[in-house]
């Protein structure tokens, strides 16, 4: 990664996030027009293309920025400090236009107004616990193979987000990128605005205790004795 300057860096992520939205709100619209009223169908086909785009995304991306597209990932790195406190926030800034613009395109493809307000309420203890939940493993998974097996990282998080469509109670949002931009498409995907900070004050909680445990579990031991 440091063989790319900020400015590219920075780029990679905006483009990743915006393609992972893009993803996420298109495959929502197109598996739900498709199913015929049948949701789980359609989260079906939403949670497939999810994990497949984010395996994609960071077998391309990876190399050039992280492949981060998520600022949870982002707080876990700069508490690593593996990634400087202005880099982050730069990160996190264009993580979040990204995914607005990624929302745009999906709308646009489909023949939708470019943003829209969501009216998909999406709140409670089981929808904030399944949020910790989702975004705790996501980090579990990305600490985990970064340790272990790093060039596995793009397969471990593209299938914890297609199982986490599915065993968790928000659908694994799993990122407040993620979170803000759909609160702009009131599709399959959406998120009332108003629900959207409980979510994101989970994914970033979930983000700092991931990271904390994995710092120690993962230490070695060798070391310390």
């Amino acid at each position: 990664m440091a063989r790319f300057d900020l400015p590219r860096r920075l780029a990679a992520e905006a483009l990743g996030t915006a393609v992972l939205l893009a993803t996420v709100v298109g495959s929502g619209i197109m598996g739900d027009a498709l199913a015929g009223g049948n949701v789980a169908i359609a989260l079906l086909a939403n949670s497939i293309a999810t994990g497949a785009i984010l395996v994609v995304l960071i077998l391309i991306l990876g190399p050039v920025s992280g492949a981060h597209f998520n600022p949870a990932v982002t707080l876990s790195f700069l508490l690593q400090r593996a990634l400087p406190a202005r880099e982050a926030a730069l990160y996190a800034a264009v993580q979040v236009a990204g995914g607005l613009l990624g929302v745009m395109a999906a709308h646009l493809m489909f023949d939708l107004p470019p943003l829209q307000i969501s009216q998909h309420a999406r709140a409670g203890i089981g929808q904030w616990s399944g949020e910790f939940i989702a975004t705790f493993g996501l980090l579990a998974a990305i600490l985990g193979c970064a340790r272990f097996r790093p060039e596995a990282v793009p397969y471990a998080v593209g299938l914890f987000i297609t199982a986490g469509y599915w065993f968790t109670s928000s659908t694994s949002f799993a990122n407040p990128a993620v979170t803000v931009a759909r609160g702009f498409t009131d599709t399959f995907s959406g998120i009332l605005p108003g629900d959207a900070p409980a979510f994101i004050g989970m994914q970033l909680a979930a983000a700092v205790a991931a990271t904390l445990l994995f710092r120690w579990l993962l230490r070695d031991g060798a070391k310390e004795a």
